[in-house]
């Protein structure tokens, strides 16, 4: 290995709200050389990235990529080939529904350094900011998590449909939108009762968040109904019944409020987290700068 090759940090950015990210990626953010980094990263999290450091952005929504994952896996090789430090941001956990896997075997084969560092994953966290425990004692003793962007109509399917609806416990799909009307259809036609609890849960941990809940049957019409659309969690399981006694986070006083914060920088931070502590989505915009006569 060449000795001006550098290193690739997968890092997991968490769900959405950037005081999620661990201590060891934030840190690796800060200095990195070059940050590559995904649609449903926080903008605020960029704003950790030390201001010489390259920006790449390589996100991705339902028919419309940037980059194809293999030209994201050269650019990684190309990065550090050249030395440099690289931030590989990703949603959630790298290893979770993030291809981080992918990336990893295509460094090993090019020869270059590289660490996982990861992140909460949006399959526990945004149930969570909806006041929705994935297990619960006396309710749900076992999780489930399935990729929804796989059609369960599909005659190669690796998803045992019939395993899914016969398990007693809590099933978690992510990327689901777009498949929900099938994946409903799938369970409930092998069983699910039509009565069984769900949860929509678009942009979690944000202060976009919105939820939904009611049976399996009218989960997707309901969701529909009020605009629901990616990204979304679905939670299928009686531990969504629990989210009227346990919200917490959509229910804060200033939930849903965007505030625009003009103070000079040095005396907004203070302003600002205590804002957000109450749930509102803060825009810093300084009008003022204090310097000393």
């Amino acid at each position: 290995m060449p000795s001006n090759t550098g290193k690739v940090y997968l890092v997991g950015a968490g769900p959405g709200d950037p005081s999620l990210i661990t201590v060891k990626g934030l840190d690796i953010l800060r200095t990195a050389d070059a940050i590559v980094f995904d649609r449903l990263v926080s903008q605020r999290l960029l704003l950790e990235a030390q201001a010489s450091a390259e920006m790449h952005d390589v996100g991705k929504s339902p028919g419309n990529h940037r980059m194809t994952q293999d030209e994201i896996n050269q650019l990684l090789v190309d990065l550090a080939s050249k030395g440099k430090t690289v931030c590989r941001l990703k949603g959630g956990d790298p290893f979770v529904f993030g291809r981080g896997g992918e990336e990893v075997l295509n460094l090993v084969e090019a020869g270059i350094q590289w660490e996982v560092v990861p992140g909460i994953s949006s399959t526990i966290a945004v149930p969570a900011y909806a006041g929705i425990p994935v297990t619960q004692r006396g309710l749900a003793t076992s999780l489930t998590i399935v990729t929804g962007s796989e059609e369960p109509g599909k005659p190669d399917s690796t998803i045992n449909w019939d395993a899914l609806a016969a398990m007693p416990g809590t099933l978690v799909f992510v990327m689901g939108w777009n498949n929900i009307n099938d994946i409903v259809a799938a369970l409930t036609s092998r069983g699910v009762p039509d009565k069984r609890p769900a949860a929509l849960i678009q942009w979690g941990t944000t202060t976009k968040q919105r939820v939904v809940t009611g049976p399996i049957s009218k989960i997707a019409s309901m969701g529909a109904k009020v605009g629901i659309g990616p990204p979304v969690v679905l939670v299928i399981g009686e531990v969504t019944g629990l989210r009227d006694a346990m919200a917490w986070f959509d229910t804060k006083l200033l939930f849903g409020k965007r505030i625009l914060v003009t103070r000079a920088r040095s005396q907004a931070s203070k302003l600002v987290k205590k804002l957000e502590a109450l749930g509102a989505d803060v825009l810093e915009y300084p009008s003022i700068k204090i310097v000393p006569l």
